[in-house]
């Protein structure tokens, strides 16, 4: 026959001196509200640092000294020097350049020794420079060559301004053209020379243009209104 049922298994009476178990009592409801979590602390912000002090810049060290012209001794100039005294006023080299400067006075007897006598047979250039506050405003320069000698040298001279220089045409005719530059360009007047007249300008412009003290921008707007009928060249 199958086991009958068991019920519930019977409370064992408590034992003397032991405490009853607690009942379990039901949490009571509260009208209290919950408390809102605080806020998380934000952490302070880390101190500024201060950004480390720019090293100082090395200092530059001192440009080095350029080229010096050198004293130009030799055979000729000694020799310029013995027959002219102080009409020669000084006599270098710089860079392999040499030339020599002389007073105004005797410069047309130096470039005719320069040819006949020390061989520079070819002029190779004549040209000029303005200081204006100079008292002798003028640097005259003449770039001779000679062939036999391959040699290439410099003649110097300063004048003042609205002072004549005698031309070199009858030593070197190709003096020719090479003083109507520097007359065209600076307003020297070459004394001797064949046709003294403007080479790159019209005879009729006023000024000259490589002087320091010639107004480029202003130019002769008296001849540009009239021969090309503007305001202005610029």
């Amino acid at each position: 026959m199958p086991e009958e049922s068991k019920g519930p298994e019977p409370v064992s009476p408590p034992v003397d001196g032991a405490k009853a178990p607690a009942e379990t009592v039901a949490p009571q409801k509260s009208d209290a509200k919950p408390e809102a979590p605080q806020a998380a602390t934000k952490p302070a912000a880390p101190a500024a640092t201060k950004p480390a002090a720019t090293p100082a810049k090395p200092a530059v060290p001192p440009k080095p000294e350029g080229p010096k012209p050198e004293p130009w001794d030799v055979e000729l100039t000694r020799g310029l020097k013995q027959q002219y005294g102080s009409g020669v006023l000084e006599t270098l080299s710089y860079l392999g350049q040499k030339y020599i400067t002389v007073d105004s006075s005797i410069l047309p007897e130096i470039l005719r020794r320069m040819n006949e006598a020390e061989g520079f047979d070819y002029c190779v250039d004549i040209t000029a420079v303005h200081y204006p506050k100079r008292e002798q405003q003028f640097d005259i320069l003449y770039v001779l060559y000679s062939f036999a000698r391959n040699e290439r040298m410099r003649v110097k001279s300063r004048i003042k301004d609205g002072e004549h220089v005698q031309s070199a045409f009858s030593i070197w005719p190709t003096a020719d053209w090479l003083e109507r530059e520097v007359f065209d360009m600076f307003g020297i007047v070459f004394d001797g020379h064949p046709g003294l007249k403007r080479i790159l300008l019209p005879e009729d412009w006023h000024g000259h243009p490589l002087r320091k003290d010639y107004d480029i921008l202003q130019q002769d707007r008296e001849w540009v209104q009239i021969n090309l009928g503007i305001e202005s060249g610029q």
